[in-house]
C-alpha cells in the first residue's frame, strides 16, 4: 500500500506533501469541476477549432492575452482576471498560439487536465514560489522565444519544451531552499543525495503528471522518454548554485563566437539560458511589477528564517528579517546574479527587449538604493532624537 506520509526526521518541520490517495481524489474532483465549467469540453467533439476555447475567458483576460508578448505584461492583474488560473490559461493559450496542440496532436482533455494538475501542485501558500511565478516565467519565456536569434532557429519541439519547462520548473516547491532541506534531513535531500534537490523534485513531479495524464502517450515511447529527459535538462539548469558553471560556458561560446543554432545541442543550451533568464527576470521588469516580486521573494526567505529561529537552527543567509532588508537583498542579487547573466544574454541577443531589461534593472537598482538611503536617514533621525530626549 501507499506510505501515508513522507516526513523529514524533524517531525515539526514536515512540509505538507499531501497524501497520494487524497491528492488523486482531489485532482479528479478539480478536473471534473474545470471540465464541466468549460463550455467547449462539455460533450463537444475533439474536432472543434481551438479558438472557441477563447469564449471561456473573460473579456478583459482575453484582451490581455492579445498583448502576451509585451514585456510589461502584468501577471498579477491577469491572475485576478482569470480567477487565480493564470498558469492554466496562459500556458494553454501559448501552446495553441504556437500551433503545438495541433502539431503534436495533443488531446485537449488530457492537456487541460495536465495544466490543472500542474497549477494545483504549486503551493498557493508560498509568497513567491507559486503558480503565479510559474505563469510569469512562462510569459517571459514566450518573450524570449520571439527574439530574432531564437525565432529563426528553434524548432516546434524546442518551443514545446521551453514552454513546458517554464510552466513546471518549480512544481511542488515547498517554500524553503535546498540548504534547509539538507540540514533538516528532509527525505528529498536524501533521495537526491543533496544535489539539485529541489530541481530534481520539480522535474520528477512534472514527469509524474505527464505520465498520469498520458499527455504524450500517443507518441512512440522513445519520443516521450526524450521529452522527459530534455525537460529535466532544462529544469536542472535553473539550480542557482550552478549559475557560474552555465555563465562561464555561455561567455566562452560568445567569446569564441561558435554558437551554431543549427546544432540541436547548442539550441538546447540556449533554451537552458533562456529559462535561467526567465526564472530570475524580476529585477528586469518595470518597477511596479519588480517591486512586488522583490517583496514576495524576501517574505518567503524571512518565513524560512522564522522557522529556523523557532527551532534553534542556524538562520540561512538572507533569511533573517532582523538583519536584512528587501533593498539590500535585491541590490546584492542584481549585482552578483542578475546583471552578469543579462549582460551575457544581451551579447547573445542585442535587441530592444534586452536593452529594455537592462534599462529597467538599472532604474530598479537605483530605486532600491534611494529607498535604502531614506530608511537609513529616518533611523538616524530617530536615534538622534532619542539621544536628546
Amino acid at each position: 500500500g501507499f506510505e501515508p506520509e513522507r516526513r523529514s526526521s524533524h517531525p515539526y518541520l514536515f512540509i505538507d506533501f499531501r497524501t497520494l490517495h487524497s491528492k488523486r481524489l482531489h485532482r479528479l474532483l478539480s478536473c471534473q469541476r474545470y471540465l464541466h465549467s468549460s463550455r467547449l469540453l462539455r460533450g463537444v467533439p475533439q474536432q472543434i477549432p481551438l479558438h472557441i476555447l477563447d469564449e471561456d475567458y473573460t473579456g478583459q483576460a482575453r484582451c490581455m492575452l492579445e498583448k502576451v508578448g509585451n514585456w510589461n505584461f502584468d501577471i498579477f492583474l491577469f491572475d485576478r482576471l482569470t480567477n487565480g488560473n493564470s498558469l492554466i490559461t496562459l500556458t494553454f493559450h501559448l501552446l495553441n498560439h504556437y500551433g503545438l496542440v495541433e502539431l503534436f496532436q495533443l488531446d485537449l482533455v488530457k492537456l487541460w487536465r495536465f495544466l490543472v494538475m500542474v497549477q494545483e501542485d504549486y503551493h498557493s501558500g508560498n509568497p513567491y514560489h507559486n503558480a503565479v511565478h510559474a505563469a510569469d516565467v512562462t510569459q517571459a519565456m514566450h518573450c524570449y522565444l520571439q527574439e530574432p536569434m531564437l525565432a529563426k532557429s528553434l524548432t516546434s519541439y524546442d518551443i514545446l519544451l521551453g514552454l513546458l519547462a517554464a510552466a513546471t520548473h518549480d512544481l511542488d516547491h515547498p517554500g524553503v531552499n535546498q540548504p534547509f532541506l539538507i540540514k533538516t534531513d528532509h527525505y528529498l535531500a536524501t533521495l537526491y543525495r543533496n544535489t539539485s534537490v529541489l530541481e530534481n523534485h520539480h522535474w520528477k513531479s512534472a514527469v509524474g503528471l505527464l505520465r498520469e495524464t498520458g499527455l504524450f502517450s500517443h507518441l512512440p515511447p522513445e519520443d516521450s522518454l526524450n521529452v522527459e529527459r530534455d525537460l529535466g535538462s532544462l529544469i536542472l539548469a535553473t539550480d542557482i548554485s550552478r549559475q557560474n558553471e552555465y555563465l562561464t560556458r555561455f561567455r566562452t561560446h560568445l567569446d569564441q563566437n561558435n554558437l551554431c543554432l543549427i546544432n540541436a545541442s547548442h539550441r538546447h543550451f540556449i533554451l537552458q539560458m533562456a529559462l535561467k533568464c526567465a526564472d530570475i527576470c524580476n529585477p528586469c521588469r518595470p518597477w511596479e511589477l519588480s517591486k512586488q516580486w522583490s517583496e514576495k521573494v524576501t517574505e518567503e526567505f524571512f518565513q524560512q528564517g522564522d522557522i529556523e529561529k523557532k527551532h534553534k537552527l542556524e538562520v540561512s543567509p538572507l533569511c533573517d528579517r532582523e538583519t536584512n532588508t528587501v533593498g539590500d537583498i535585491q541590490i546584492g542579487f542584481m549585482a552578483y546574479v542578475a546583471e552578469p547573466l543579462f549582460a551575457e544574454w544581451t551579447r547573445f541577443s542585442d535587441t530592444r527587449l534586452s536593452q529594455t531589461m537592462l534599462g529597467h534593472m538599472g532604474l530598479n537598482k537605483a530605486s532600491w538604493s534611494s529607498l535604502q538611503q531614506e530608511q537609513t536617514s529616518i533611523r538616524t533621525f530617530f536615534r538622534h532624537t532619542r539621544c536628546h530626549m
